[in-house]
């Protein structure tokens, strides 16, 4: 029984960051390749996976609990029944996540060998850079895109193509989205709520992969950690987007810039010297 609480410890703090670093432009894969080494369950190989996945369902939903009302496509049948720039946005969303369907799914097992510190370490450090560099150059630029209805399919796409470099951890989902969004021409806000968007798919899609993969058997406890890592997930992503969204009304990117550099600097030198 005390190893079970243990478990169930490590699976709440777990829960923790991959609710703070799955939104936040800082990379959640590469924090949970981190959280491994210093929180490690004590479960076999296909339920960490499966758990990993699970998880990131939770922080998922959040997203579509925060913005239901700009989602939800279909309207009462006195205002015809559906809204054609909810479903024009999500025709939008499902281009833009194309590519990286395209190329993730074939290539996901050969992707798992950039699974490890070093990579991780150089990626944040890059990107850090990166989001220092384009703010900067961004700096006296005005954004062309303020609001979904400029969002072009052509744009779109592009940015989808931005989200295929986040297959490398270390990248950041959302850091990628959101860089290639500013980079061309967009908003930050519109950026960070567009990335959002595109996690629907992405997140949902693999989470059903993995279920259909490895399937509902496993024991009650297994059970109860997963459903508390998903719970734990939700509840801090729900706190992490606000905070984002409010955050970026202010100020840019380069804080989180920063932050990466730092902590691909520390975990090299973890690893490097202490490991």
């Amino acid at each position: 029984m005390t190893d079970f609480f243990s478990e169930l410890l490590k699976v709440i703090v777990i829960g923790i960051i991959e609710g703070i670093t799955e939104w936040l432009p800082i990379s959640s894969t590469g924090h949970m390749i981190l959280a491994e080494e210093f929180l490690s369950l004590n479960v076999s190989p296909e339920f960490l996976e499966m758990f990993n996945v699970v998880i990131q369902l939770g922080a998922i939903l959040a997203v579509v609990v925060l913005f239901f009302h700009k989602l939800w496509p279909f309207c009462s049948p006195k205002q015809g029944l559906i809204k054609k720039d909810i479903w024009n946005l999500w025709m939008k969303v499902i281009l833009a996540v194309l590519p990286a369907a395209i190329i993730g799914i074939p290539l996901d097992d050969w992707f798992k060998h950039f699974y490890n510190y070093p990579t991780v370490a150089v990626t944040l450090i890059l990107y850090g850079v990166l989001f220092i560099v384009i703010e900067n150059y961004n700096k006296h630029r005005r954004p062309v895109v303020n609001d979904f209805s400029q969002l072009t399919w052509q744009l779109a796409l592009a940015i989808g193509m931005f989200q295929v470099l986040s297959l490398i951890p270390g990248t950041s989902r959302s850091g990628s989205t959101i860089l290639g969004a500013i980079l061309l021409g967009t908003s930050r806000y519109i950026a960070a709520e567009f990335s959002f968007y595109l996690a629907i798919p992405v997140m949902f899609g693999a989470s059903l992969l993995k279920l259909l993969k490895f399937g509902l058997s496993f024991t009650f406890a297994e059970g109860v950690l997963l459903l508390t890592g998903m719970v734990v997930a939700f509840v801090i992503s729900i706190l992490a987007i606000k905070f984002l969204l409010n955050y970026i009304k202010k100020n840019d990117f380069k804080a989180f810039g920063y932050y990466r550099i730092v902590l691909g600097i520390i975990v090299l030198g973890y690893f490097f010297f202490l490991a």
